[in-house]
């Protein structure tokens, strides 16, 4: 396994955030049964080709068991490419890979193929949310059906994990943010093929979309059971 090394927030992204909002958080806390870990794309397709996410794994299994224990939810959400050999999205397909990479990619990810199927080493229960996507966003409605799953359980705050940083885990965060969720990114427990990649979605995210926290931070000081009222959560500051 190949971990990613700990993410530090570049100087200037710090400087413009105190300049833009006076403070380094967003948010003080979540109330956790409004608050779901919504684990993007750990799916053995996409896994096995990328080494530090197999090293996040351990984290997500205890966000997920904290998230379980204390009220909160659990959400998988996987990518869906393909369905009976027709692309679901042709134009990523048709213009992004060579026909032989798009080919792989649209079959390995269509319902019941072995590589559509999470990584076995997670730690999934059956009460928890399950959800598909046929685009980069978990959070586009008419590609996704997981903000109407999210909605009918009352979540407002989704904590963000799973792979690809920069790709549809940061897509995801800009899409959840807009559509009104409170948004948090694991800094470790999210996984890139390289560092930068890594790196720059956080620091996209965290200047106008959301907070990025490691894991000790989610489960020390953001999903606590908490004596205020469910309605509120505040900024901080």
């Amino acid at each position: 396994m190949t971990l990613l090394a700990p993410y530090e927030m570049p100087p200037y992204v710090i400087d413009r955030v105190m300049k833009k909002r006076g403070r380094l958080r967003v948010f003080d806390g979540f109330e956790p049964r409004e608050t779901a870990l919504v684990v993007i794309d750990m799916q053995k397709f996409y896994v096995s080709d990328v080494p530090p996410a197999v090293a996040i794994v351990p984290n997500i299994n205890k966000l997920a068991a904290t998230f379980r224990a204390r009220g909160g939810h659990v959400a998988w959400v996987k990518m869906t490419a393909g369905e009976n050999g027709r692309s679901l999205w042709p134009l990523y397909h048709d213009y992004f890979f060579t026909q032989e990479n798009a080919t792989r990619h649209r079959d390995n990810l269509t319902e019941g193929a072995d590589g559509h199927q999470l990584y076995p080493a997670l730690d999934v229960q059956p009460a928890d949310i399950f959800a598909n996507k046929s685009r980069f966003s978990a959070f586009m409605p008419t590609a996704s059906d997981l903000p109407e799953k999210l909605t009918a359980e009352g979540i407002k705050n989704v904590v963000i994990a799973g792979m690809l940083t920069n790709m549809c885990c940061e897509t995801s965060a800009r899409d959840a943010m807009m559509l009104d969720f409170r948004v948090v990114m694991v800094s470790d427990a999210n996984a890139a093929r390289f560092i930068e990649d890594h790196n720059i979605g956080f620091s996209t995210v965290f200047q106008s979309f959301g907070d990025v926290m490691t894991m000790h931070e989610v489960i020390d000081d953001l999903v606590l059971e908490r004596a205020a009222p469910k309605d509120s959560v505040s900024a901080a500051g």
